[in-house]
């Protein structure tokens, strides 16, 4: 793993030298054996060279080929234009590749250094060599002698030498032909599993010795390619005595390594035959194909009887990797076996490293002259190191044996670029002598050296020289322009016209400058401002009037001195923080932050707050507010004071923001559902309805904000036959599939809302009837079907078809009228004698009802949640003793400014028993709000995106009576004394939550009737007995 990890770093590093030298490559594809003077490509529009911008070029664009000297190259390249040609050497694909494996794709390989030096690039040029059919195939003799027996039988097949076609592809060997078989054989070609093509010899009719034993025929092969080559070899067939079995290798395959340097007569392998037959006819003969490389029968030796392979002359992996020998065992009778074995020469470090010097600048009797003004980087020649060995014995570094003023620059893989890696100086070093040191990483290491000669060319080489090259001074800010700062100097050693300076800025210099070219007397010619800029540090040159002339340049960093012109400065000018009401006491509420452009004790800022605000410190360095309160909302929702920043100046400077601290809320509201408005309704879906439609949509709102205010819906209850699913995000509740007449009847959801609070999460449940039928015929009966269905399981459908006539529906409407017209009649009547006896006591209680206090309901349970029927036995009681109240809960839209919208009344009718309330101290009982808290419905309808709700009292009462109104979470509305008294956390979320007190215990069960008032209001009467 570390040598793979070594590996990879080594090529990572390797790909960037590469990218930041300019290095690039480019691939072209050319046919063999094409003519001179071809244009292959073009290298100033292939390589986008001509989108360089212009430039003042020392000399115009040139394209070098770089090549070993003594090699002729294939190409050659027009320099001023980059274009390609053929050049009269011949291109012969199996002369360039004639080591490497049939199915290998062939290159030829060159570089082109463009120059001049700015626009510098190396281009490797790789060129894919196509075949062309150039070759005709071949038998390996013209003459082919086979011997078969005489008892062959008919169909039986005998191998025959297979022709060889140094072409690839469709222009190697495709096809034989058998000419003159006599009709007594045939021929047919087989293709071996390493895709060779072999011809077989097929007996066609029986033979007989006696009759004729020799059969001479021609065999011809032909190749694919265009225009098509074959040649034709004369086969020439002996019939022989009987011979029916025949040899069987032990290992059909067979893949062994060698190292390179094993000696002469090792044993490569022992190849293993039997045949079956005795006598003469068991006798086996081993012999290579003919289809074995030239190289390996050289290489190896295969001893006929026993089948033993050695090694004949010495291997050199670096020659040939890899031997394929096919090897035949023959009886002399039929078919010989085949065995194919694999030798795979390793790698020993037997291979010292080359170096092949490519120069750029072409050398003048073998030294290249530099001039000494060349500028660094300076291409002078492409070195490339090669090995022949493999892995690290293969991996070679190049380098140079001593300290030069030039350097190997990495191109591409083992190739460097020699360039000029500092200025050279002819008075101080007139030629260089650079050994080159290419070194292997075997083990020991093999190293090959090679030396290269530069001169270096006189030229006006000394520049001017500053008495000083780093020139440092300081100046106040706030300066008048023009002041003096300093004179610069310089002397140089020429003489005359060479020894002449002259004083100028860098082009990196500020424009707050200016120096006098004779002089060299350094200006300020602005005001200088500290806060904007501390330091300046720019170069100053001096040239003299040598042809060329001689540059030099020095640094120059002036420092702005501060002085206390700055006030310290907030961030921002107002701050806001959010911090939850439970925030403990002395805890972070934020952090201010300030700064002061200015430096040292101009810049040390102290912070304070103004008008001695006791509620909160802030720590004067770190501008850390902490709180010395505890916060409430509903006792303050926000708090504002003004912070001082004041910095440590001589002449002090100061500055002021705001701040504002705003209380939120936690997540403590649960989601409250709208829609639907109770457990008991339920909604119509036609049996016709489309699967995915939109059969009715949950609606819930969430007091909360952001995340906690955030609402997903699902179904987790009933849905037994999955008809219906719920979108999360909408609440859409749409048809899953087709409804069938087993689906007809009133279906039971329980869906939930959840929030996204953090840290945990708040939920509700509803109950969503819909009821699937053609019609409704009969209200009434749903209704009750929706009154058993919430006592009913939540697994659990309640279904039942409407089978009722027209004229029995008519009917049941008639009733229905009848029953509730004489129903509203009695409540009417019950209500008008109720409050005509009503006492005299509640009449004065009346009178008094600004005295009365009403409490917010519980910000946890901020819902309106119709109450679930249940009817309980009331105990006796003196009539006389029944007081009636009404409550009105007027519902009004958030988003209807004139109060005219739809609104929806709920008249609470409560009666308290005189004795009761009387007994209870009203007074001494918790509430959840203090008397102060604001006013939470009043916040609701300004601030919530839902509607609020408004109580008003419509009979006052005693100041000691509280009417507290509980919203629980299970669709229920309580009435009750005191929030703090008051739980709804039943184990059943569909029941009446009970209210017990610590001095007397009762029970109120609700009733409710809802009476139409017009088209947009509705009032909602809720008697409570107590």
């Amino acid at each position: 793993m570390d040598l793979l990890s070594g590996t990879y770093i080594f090529a990572v590093l390797l790909a960037c030298v590469v990218f930041q030298s300019g290095a690039q490559e480019k691939n072209y594809t050319i046919r063999e054996e094409m003519p001179e003077n071809v244009l292959i490509g073009d290298l100033l529009k292939d390589l986008n060279l001509s989108l360089i911008p212009d430039k003042s070029l020392t000399t115009p664009m040139q394209f070098k080929l770089v090549y070993k000297t003594g090699d002729v190259p294939l190409i050659r390249i027009e320099e001023g234009t980059g274009e390609i040609f053929t050049t009269g050497a011949r291109i012969d694909r199996e002369k360039l590749c004639a080591g490497v494996l049939v199915d290998t794709r062939c290159f030829y390989e060159v570089e082109v250094a463009v120059l001049p030096d700015e626009i510098f690039r190396l281009v490797k040029i790789r060129f894919l060599i196509e075949d062309i059919n150039d070759n005709a195939p071949l038998f390996p003799a013209t003459v082919i002698n086979i011997s078969i027996p005489e008892n062959s039988a008919i169909n039986s097949r005998y191998a025959l030498p297979a022709a060889i076609d140094p072409d690839i592809g469709i222009n190697g060997v495709q096809n034989y032909q058998l000419i003159k078989g006599q009709s007594i054989f045939g021929l047919d070609v087989i293709e071996t599993p390493e895709g060779e093509k072999m011809p077989q010899l097929i007996v066609q009719q029986e033979l007989d010795r006696e009759e004729k034993d020799t059969y001479v025929m021609k065999v011809k092969v032909e190749d694919g390619g265009f225009p098509q080559r074959s040649s034709t070899a004369i086969l020439q067939v002996s019939v022989a005595d009987t011979n029916d079995n025949r040899p069987v290798f032990k290992e059909n395959e067979i893949e062994v390594s060698i190292p390179e340097n094993a000696p002469v007569g090792t044993s490569v392998t022992q190849l293993h035959a039997t045949d079956a037959d005795i006598g003469e006819n068991a006798r086996i003969h081993f012999y290579f194909s003919n289809l074995v490389s030239n190289m390996a029968k050289r290489l190896f030796h295969l001893n006929s009887t026993t089948g033993l392979i050695t090694i004949k002359e010495p291997l050199d992996r670096e020659e040939s990797p890899n031997h394929r020998l096919l090897v035949l065992a023959s009886d002399g009778g039929l078919i010989p076996a085949r065995a194919m074995v694999l030798v795979n020469v390793t790698d020993v470090n037997d291979n010292v490293p080359s170096i092949d010097i490519r120069y750029i600048i072409n050398p003048i009797n073998g030294t290249v002259v530099l001039s000494e003004n060349a500028p660094l980087n300076t291409k002078i020649a492409l070195i490339t190191v090669t090995d022949k060995d493999a892995d690290h014995n293969g991996r070679v570094t190049c380098f140079t044996d001593h300290e030069v003023p030039f350097r190997l620059r990495p191109v591409f893989s083992n190739q460097f670029l020699l360039e000029t890696a500092a200025y050279l100086d002819y008075e101080s070093t007139r030629e260089y002598a650079i050994k080159l040191l290419a070194a292997d990483a075997g083990k020991p290491p093999l190293n090959q050296s090679s030396m290269l000669l530069i001169k270096v060319k006189d030229e006006n080489d000394n520049a001017p020289v500053f008495t000083q090259p780093f020139i440092s001074l300081s100046v106040p800010e706030n300066n008048s322009p023009g002041t003096q700062l300093t004179k610069i100097s310089a002397t140089d050693a020429d003489t005359g016209h060479n020894a002449e300076i002259n004083y100028l800025l860098g082009i990196d210099a500020p424009s707050e400058f200016n120096l006098d070219h004779r002089t060299g007397i350094l200006t300020a010619v602005k005001k200088l401002d500290r806060e904007k800029q501390e330091k300046y540090s720019f170069t100053v040159l001096a040239k003299d009037n040598g042809m060329p002339p001689l540059i030099t340049n020095a640094t120059v960093l002036v420092t702005v001195l501060d002085q206390n012109d700055n006030s310290p400065i907030f961030t921002h000018n107002e701050y806001n923080f959010y911090v939850p009401e439970n925030l403990p006491r002395h805890g972070t509420v934020g952090l201010i932050t300030v700064t002061d452009p200015d430096y040292g004790e101009n810049s040390a800022v102290t912070l304070s707050i103004l008008d001695a605000n006791d509620d909160f410190t802030i720590d004067p360095q770190t501008g850390v507010i902490r709180p010395n309160i505890s916060f409430d909302r509903e006792k303050q929702e926000s708090y504002t004071f003004y912070v001082k920043a004041e910095d440590g100046g001589r002449v002090s400077r100061f500055s002021t923001a705001k701040v504002t601290i705003n209380v939120v809320d936690v997540n403590d509201n649960k989601p409250v559902f709208v829609v639907p408005s109770s457990n008991y309704s339920f909604e119509l879906v036609l049996p016709s309805t489309n699967p995915g439609t939109v059969v009715f949509t949950v609606v819930a709102v969430d007091n909360d904000t952001g995340m906690n205010a955030e609402l997903h819906y699902s179904i987790v209850g009933g849905n037994t036959k999955g008809l219906f699913m719920i979108d999360q995000a909408t609440g859409n509740i749409t048809l899953k599939e087709k409804c069938v007449l087993a689906d007809l009847g009133l279906h039971k959801l329980v869906v939930k809302a959840k929030d996204l609070g953090q840290p945990d999460s708040l939920f509700n449940v509803v109950n969503v009837n819909l009821f699937v039928n053609e019609s409704v015929t009969n209200a009434t009966l749903i209704y009750e079907l929706v009154r058993k269905n919430i006592e009913t399981p939540v697994t659990q459908n309640i279904e039942t078809a409407d089978t009722s006539s027209p004229s029995s529906d008519y009917v049941k409407i008639v009733v229905a009228i009848v029953a509730g017209t004489i129903t509203v009649i009695l409540v009417i009547f019950i209500t008008a004698v109720v409050r005509c006896r009503q006492s005299p006591h509640l009449k004065a209680a009346q009178k008094n009802k600004q005295n009365s206090e009403w409490v917010t309901p519980n910000p946890e349970n901020r819902q309106m949640i119709m109450m679930k029927k249940k009817k309980k036995k009331k105990k006796k009681h003196t009539p006389k003793n029944l007081l009636l109240n009404f409550v009105t809960i007027e519902e009004t839209k958030a988003d209807d400014a004139d109060n005219d919208g739809n609104s929806v009344t709920l008249d609470l009718p409560i009666e308290l028993e005189e004795q009761t309330m009387g007994k209870y101290n009203w007074g001494t009982t918790p509430t959840t709000f203090k008397p102060d808290s604001p006013d939470l419905a009043r916040h609701y309808k300004s601030a919530s995106p839902q509607p609020a709700f408004q109580i008003q009292p419509e009979t006052p009462l005693n100041s000691k009576h509280h009417i507290i109104q509980e919203l629980p979470l299970d669709n229920t509305f309580v009435g009750c004394d005191s929030i703090s008294k008051c739980s709804s956390s039943s184990s059943d979320p569909y029941s009446v939550s009970e209210c017990s007190y610590p001095v007397t215990t009762f029970k109120t069960p609700v009733s409710v009737h809802t009476r139409p008032t017009d088209s947009r209001t509705s009032t909602i009467e809720i008697y409570s007995e107590i």
